[in-house]
């Protein structure tokens, strides 16, 4: 099993290359490719310029030479305020960058744009209708789309609550109705944590067909906080033994770098060698029964 994180937190302080070099010098098996700086509006991010291709290329020529995979991808995203759609653009292109990068997974977040509460079976109508229009550029690009569960904050009080494919039986129906071998599911447990779902039960519930990536993180169980495993609330023994449960056949990427920000520069490899030590903890405790 792949033990990966994402590229976002060094990549925007430093640059894309030097994260690939600085998770590379800590030993981790693979990156995960954060392109979310696609909709900045810094007019000089690579990604939206008109050599994305070569960009893109120019940062597999360096990976590939140092010996380190992208395993998987995040596509750019509106935060749930502006619909996912309005973005297509970007999200299709981010797609063929992360095809070339050697991605086999890129996560796509759901169309959320619209009050859950009030407009869930709309939602689920434009995000069966959205992930369906991006399966010809799975199979010309070679990757699958995961969509993720996700939450809505109550603006008054701040508090998370549901959104799209935030419980178990609903994102299976999005899996299951879409129908389609390249849409798949990445789990984000920080997200299952915040809305109050089982995240156990989530797991046994999508199983391992479905689900195929992860977004690893803890938190308060109250605040989206990604911080490292074990430096919060979240059980990751019961989640862990539910991955071994189902024989879960994914990769296990961190989405867990926010604590990286705190650090003096000098500190932040040391930050990288200890997630990439929890993760291999992590995923001896996966493997160690089903082996």
């Amino acid at each position: 099993m792949l033990v990966s994180t994402q590229t976002q937190f060094l990549g925007t302080s430093y640059s894309d290359a030097d994260a690939i070099r600085m998770l590379h010098e800590a030993g981790f098996d693979a990156y995960d490719f954060s392109m979310l700086k696609m909709t900045s509006k810094d007019p000089d991010e690579p990604l939206n310029g008109d050599n994305y291709r070569e960009y893109a290329k120019g940062l597999r020529a360096l990976a590939d030479e140092l010996g380190i995979v992208c395993n998987q991808a995040h596509a750019p995203f509106t935060n749930g305020k502006k619909d996912q759609r309005e973005i297509m653009d970007k999200i299709l292109r981010s797609i063929e960058a992360a095809s070339i990068l050697g991605a086999k997974i890129i996560v796509v977040h759901p169309c959320h744009h619209l009050t859950y509460s009030e407009h869930a079976e709309e939602l689920h109508k434009i995000n069966i209708e959205f992930y369906k229009s991006l399966i010809p550029y799975c199979e010309k690009f070679n990757i699958k789309v995961a969509m993720e569960n996700m939450y809505q904050v109550v603006n008054k009080s701040h508090r998370m609550v549901d959104s799209a494919c935030s419980r178990a039986e609903e994102f299976c129906s999005y899996m299951d109705e879409v129908d389609s071998e390249w849409i798949v599911g990445c789990l984000d447990i920080g997200h299952v944590a915040v809305i109050g779902e089982n995240i156990e039960r989530m797991i046994h519930t999508l199983g391992n067909k479905r689900l195929q990536a992860l977004h690893v993180h803890d938190n308060n169980l109250c605040d989206d906080l990604h911080t490292l495993p074990y430096m919060r609330n979240i059980n990751f023994d019961a989640v862990l033994k539910a991955l071994r449960d189902i024989e879960y056949q994914g990769d296990f990427t961190f989405e867990a770098d926010r604590f990286l920000r705190f650090m003096p520069e000098k500190l932040v490899p040391h930050g990288l060698k200890f997630m990439l030590e929890t993760g291999r903890y992590m995923t001896s405790q996966i493997e160690k029964e089903s082996r």
